[in-house]
């Protein structure tokens, strides 16, 4: 796999005159290999066959396993539905003092689930192409913990349970470095750390019970080479600055539909992070011609040129009923597009 460090690499492709290329597109893949969401992420082989076929036909800058935000949750005990065409969901659960002390002693690193995650990591750090960067997904502190306990206790916990709130992100963050700690061991090289429940924070909140713990992970991770984003869906307008303060290499932005400027965010953050969006995952990628597609992606392209720390991707994981060929246009547009000189 490319071990150039990830900056360098974006680098790289703008004194070439081109733009990384990496839109988020794991469950399309599924339709691919004619395989559940179920099947794939509890079968480790059949989840990389997913993969590889995206490798193959799309051959993106960096690709990522299938988008799961119950891995953590689920190998904590969490009780968690399986449905056969969708994402697991993660059925919230009282916890008191009784419950933390038997979280203590859960090692994530046994659960099978998450083992099966590992696993698929590692099949696609020997197998595919070494020009294509390896990423990997964690739950976020601050979503983990509402996952485990609600995403509305959590939120009224910032106000008036704030002790407890920052004990189960305490929690959260140890676990996430655990599973960080393991993927990198199994090959990832950008690790992608999801915060979709933090969007409803204010500013103050989201560095308090989930910014602070982003930043030590990133900086655990800068020490091994591997690269982390930050991603929150919604808009984030009242949260990129914190997110690009966190010591991660790239924040992952929401569509201009979910209400996110990209290049007003992009004049105000560092050159140090990267940019990465923002394509809307379920607009004319999911809905209309391969024309309305490539038209949109040549829009973002345009409107993002001054910034070179820019790199091409959707809003979020693409849904797996998205067309192959418009995924093939937003492709194509992204790779023949040129930097003007």
């Amino acid at each position: 796999m490319n071990k150039k460090p990830f900056l360098k690499i974006i680098q790289n492709a703008n004194e070439e005159g081109c733009r990384i290329v990496a839109p988020l597109l794991g469950f399309p893949g599924l339709n691919m290999t004619d395989c559940t969401i179920k099947l794939a992420q509890q079968n480790f082989n059949e989840h990389f066959k997913a993969m590889k076929a995206i490798a193959d036909t799309f051959s993106p800058d960096i690709i990522f396993p299938l988008m799961d935000l119950s891995v953590e949750a689920n190998a904590l005990g969490c009780y968690t539905i399986f449905p056969r065409k969708q994402s697991p969901t993660v059925v919230n659960e009282h916890l008191g003092s009784k419950e933390f002390d038997w979280l203590d002693r859960i090692n994530i690193a046994f659960d099978t689930r998450l083992i099966g995650y590992l696993e698929t990591v590692k099949l696609m750090s020997i197998s595919l192409p070494e020009s294509i960067m390896l990423g990997a997904y964690v739950a976020g502190p601050y979503s983990l913990a509402a996952l485990m306990i609600g995403a509305e206790k959590a939120a009224m916990a910032t106000v008036m349970n704030q002790d407890y709130l920052t004990q189960i992100c305490q929690m959260a963050t140890e676990r996430i470095q655990t599973y960080v700690r393991l993927l990198i061991v199994a090959g990832a090289q950008v690790i992608c750390i999801l915060e979709p429940s933090a969007v409803m924070l204010g500013p103050d909140q989201f560095e308090q019970y989930s910014a602070k713990y982003v930043r030590y992970i990133s900086n655990s991770c800068k020490y091994t080479g591997v690269a982390t984003m930050y991603h929150v869906c919604g808009n984030t307008m009242h949260l990129f600055k914190k997110m690009s303060q966190a010591k991660v290499d790239a924040i992952s932005l929401d569509s201009r539909e979910a209400g996110v400027d990209l290049p007003a965010v992009a004049s105000q953050v560092s050159s140090e992070v990267a940019i990465v969006g923002n394509i809307n995952p379920t607009g004319s990628i999911l809905n209309g011609s391969p024309d309305d597609v490539s038209s949109e992606v040549l829009s973002l392209l345009e409107n993002m040129a001054p910034y070179p720390n820019f790199i091409l991707s959707t809003g979020c994981d693409l849904p797996q009923e998205t067309p192959l060929e418009n995924i093939k246009a937003f492709m194509e547009v992204g790779r023949s597009y040129r930097l003007k000189k």
